[in-house]
Formats: structure tokens, sequence, C-alpha cells
């Protein structure tokens, strides 16, 4: 099985999927005119602004919702996990997914809220299925996307996250891991069985807490080593073209594991990132579609960094070269995953750094799960829409509570391959999609930027942009 799921991965993986990623990421960047760049002050702006109603999420809860799903065991494990097989110079090729992703995650979270509804209990629903139905016209695909969507979120991804905590714990407290999937599975049954308000609220407290800690921990960790700060930048961007003396053999998997842990962490273009941009509560889908851009930076930009600067300028961390025989050995015996940054941070900052990354990975990765049942939900809320099925909201429950407790106790390889085989698969339906029905987000942008040249709150108004089939913003006015 194991073998299986390697080679399935491979496929999925293959050099294709690369180059679509930072092609369309650098397409969406020229068709916006560089919004990620132009447009960083209203992303601030727009996320500490507006309110949530009865059916809708704040912008700053929306933020926080998504945050949790792109903040988890990627930022902490999936980074040492890419320098291990890519090299420093993989910390440049995740900074520039994070730089063009942030347009495509515009693009993808404008539709999301364009083409939104409201499900039977009120409450707002979107994301690439419903985009795909009703502007691409192919129910046929947003059938295929949400049943992917909702086996690789409830089913392979949780596994990842939940691994990660178990180890975690187990290096910093000896704790067993079938104890830990243990008290894993009731901590989320508690939250995943209360709903969208009490996934959002509690995304909105923990979320900010724990990455503000994390970062600020990196911050300490970098000034106790600021002598060796110009050396490690500038081994990044060496490394990532293969200029560095020894990471040359590295190039292609520095571009490889950067670009593929890069859309792993940010999500961006993934599709996930347009669900819970669809819950917002706002006035033109241009807003979240700022908002979201702007989770992309903070995830990569930020927490990503964060983890790489701690690991690189202690030298904790281990490359491995393509033959399988390492090039660098900052820790020998040890996996890649969190115990690179729990050894970083403990060596800094003794008795103090192998817990903190524990309790910031179990933050970080329980949000995250959380994060991936709304996420799967929603595409059963999509196949629900004709023919009530209530059970098979049932059904997600408990297969996402077994997938947290088999990926509590199964080795890192497997949990992690099976996550990336999730990821991918969602990533060339949805990225094939946008690229193909990417004209109302830019029609959007060029509207929402008008009217705030015009000096108004811009107020979406389908019909006049020539926009069909966006049914919510026609029935709202």
């Amino acid at each position: 099985m194991n073998e299986f799921v390697s080679t399935l991965n491979g496929i999925i993986w293959s050099p294709a999927l690369i180059y679509l990623c930072l092609g369309a990421g650098l397409y969406f960047s020229v068709r916006t005119r560089f919004m990620q760049v132009r447009g960083i002050g209203e992303m601030i702006r727009l996320t500490f602004t507006g309110k949530s109603s009865p059916s809708g999420v704040s912008s700053f809860q929306a933020l926080t919702m998504s945050l949790s799903g792109r903040v988890g065991t990627g930022n902490i494990a999936g980074v040492a996990t890419a320098i291990t097989f890519g090299g420093p110079g993989a910390v440049f090729w995740m900074w520039m997914v994070a730089f063009l992703g942030a347009s495509t995650a515009y693009v993808e979270s404008t539709l999301a809220q364009i083409y939104k509804e409201r499900d039977d209990e009120g409450m707002y629903r979107g994301g690439p299925a419903y985009y795909i139905e009703k502007c691409m016209g192919q129910k046929w695909y947003a059938w295929i996307f949400a049943l992917s969507t909702a086996i690789a979120m409830g089913l392979l991804l949780p596994g990842v996250q939940a691994n990660s905590i178990a180890s975690g714990l187990q290096n910093a407290w000896g704790i067993a891991p079938a104890v830990s999937a243990a008290g894993i599975v009731i901590l989320l049954g508690f939250i995943i069985f209360g709903g969208v308000k009490r996934i959002a609220l509690f995304a909105e407290i923990v979320v900010p807490f724990m990455a503000l800690a994390y970062i600020l921990v990196a911050l300490v960790i970098v000034f106790l080593n600021i002598e060796q700060l110009p050396s490690m930048i500038a081994l990044i961007f060496k490394s990532a073209f293969g200029l560095e003396a020894g990471f040359g053999a590295v190039l292609g998997m520095a571009v490889q594991w950067g670009v593929k842990r890069g859309v792993y962490s940010n999500e961006a273009g993934q599709g996930s990132g347009p669900h819970p941009a669809a819950a917002a509560e706002v006035s033109h889908p241009a807003k979240q579609g700022y908002v979201q851009a702007f989770s992309v930076y903070i995830d990569t930009l930020f927490v990503c960094s964060a983890t790489a600067f701690m690991l690189l300028t202690t030298g904790m961390y281990n490359v491995q070269g393509p033959d399988g025989a390492m090039i660098v050995s900052g820790l020998p015996g040890i996996d890649a995953g969190p115990g690179y940054t729990q050894a970083a941070v403990e060596f800094m900052l003794p008795g103090f750094g192998s817990t903190f990354v524990a309790l910031a990975l179990f933050f970080f990765a329980f949000t995250t799960m959380v994060a991936y049942y709304y996420i799967a939900e929603t595409n059963i809320a999509y196949i629900n829409r004709k023919v009530h099925r209530p059970w098979l909201y049932f059904v997600l429950k408990i297969g996402l509570l077994g997938a947290v407790t088999y990926g509590s106790v199964r080795t890192a390889g497997a949990a992690w391959d099976l996550g990336d085989v999730g990821v991918g698969i969602m990533a060339w339906l949805n990225i094939i999609a946008i690229l193909i029905i990417q004209k109302p987000a830019l029609i959007a942008l060029k509207d929402y930027e008008a009217q705030k040249k015009d000096g108004k709150d811009p107020v979406f108004d389908p019909e006049k942009l020539g926009i069909t089939n966006a049914g919510f913003w026609v029935e709202r006015d």
C-alpha cells in the first residue's frame, strides 16, 4: 500500500504540476497587474473591517478560518522536510510560490464569493465545486472536485497533521502516539460537532495568538544568532539557483520541494481557501480576494520563514542528496519533521524549546484539522443540495476521526504521501478550472478598484457587470 501511494504521489506531483502552480501564479499576477504588491495596504485594511451576520462570518474570522487550514504542520515539519530533500534553496521557492500564489488565491477566493449561496440552514456556502458548476457549467467536473475534496480533506490530509502532533508530543514528553490519538479525537469531536460558528470562534481565538507567539520565538532565536543572518540569507539564494558548492546536486529538488511544500502550506490554487472565503459577509467579492491573498503572505513569508530561519541559523538541519547520501548533517539520526525544529529551539532555549514547538505544532495542526472538516463538510453540502442525505455528515465526522487515529500511529512518510496525493489532486482540478473561468474575478477586481477610486465603499452588482448565475447577489439586491 505504501509503495502504491508513493508511486501515485510521484505521478501526481510530476514536473507538470510544479510548472502549472508557478505558471498559473505568474499568469494571474500579470492579469491582476500584480495586485499582491499594489494592494498590500488594502489587504491589511480589509482584514480588520467588516462584521459577521447570522448567515456569514466576519472578514477577520474568514481569514483565521483559512489560516487555520494554511498554518499547520506544513509550516513546521513541512519546511524541515523541504530543506532536507531540497536544500536551503527550497525556502526561496516557497517564497516564490507565496508571492505568485497570492494572485491565484485572489482569483479563486473572489470566484467563491461571486458564486456562493445559502444552504438549508441559511449559512453561506461556496468553493470550487460551486463556481465550477455555475460559471463553467460542468456539473460532472464540480462533482469530481467535491468528491475528491471530501475524501482528501476528510480522510487523506488529517493523518498528516495528527502524525506531527503525536511525533511532537512524543519528542517533548514521551507521550505514546496512541494516547495522543485518543486526546486529539476527543477534542476534535467536540469542535466539529459544534457547527460553523464554533469553528470560526475557535479559529479566531487560537490562530492569531499561536502564530504571533511562534514568530516571536523565531525572532528571538534569529537575534541570538544575528551574526549568522547575512550568510544564511546568501545561502538560501545561492542554493536556490545551484550557485552554492555542494548544493548544485539538489537544484532540481530545491524547486520541486519548495513548490510542493509551498503549495501544501499556503494552499494557493489548491482550492481549499475559497471555502472559508465564501463564508464571509462582505459587500463586494473582491474584498475576500484581497484578504485571502494576504493570508498566503502570513502563512509562508512569516510562519514558514520563522521555521526556516530557526533551522538555518542554528544549523539544526540535514540535507540529503539525490543518491541518499547526506550533504550536510546537522542532526544525524533524526528524521525530517518536527524533531528538527524542536532540536533547534531547544538548543537555543534549553528547557523551553522542545515543549514550545510541541505546543505550537499541536495548536497549528489541530486548527488545521478543524479547517479540513469544514472544507469537507462544505463539499458534502454541495453534494446534498438536491437530495438531502444527512447521514453523509455523520459518515464524514466518523471518517475524519478514524483518519486522525490512523495517522497518529502510522509512520510519517506514509502520512505525508497520503496528504500529498490529496493536495495534488485538488490542485490539478482547481487550477485548471480557474484558468478557464477567471474572467469574473478579474472583472470584479476592476470594478472594486474603480469604485474605490470614486471614494465609495464598493458594492457588487453582477448584472451591471455582465456576470451571470451569481444568484445570491441578485437576490440580495
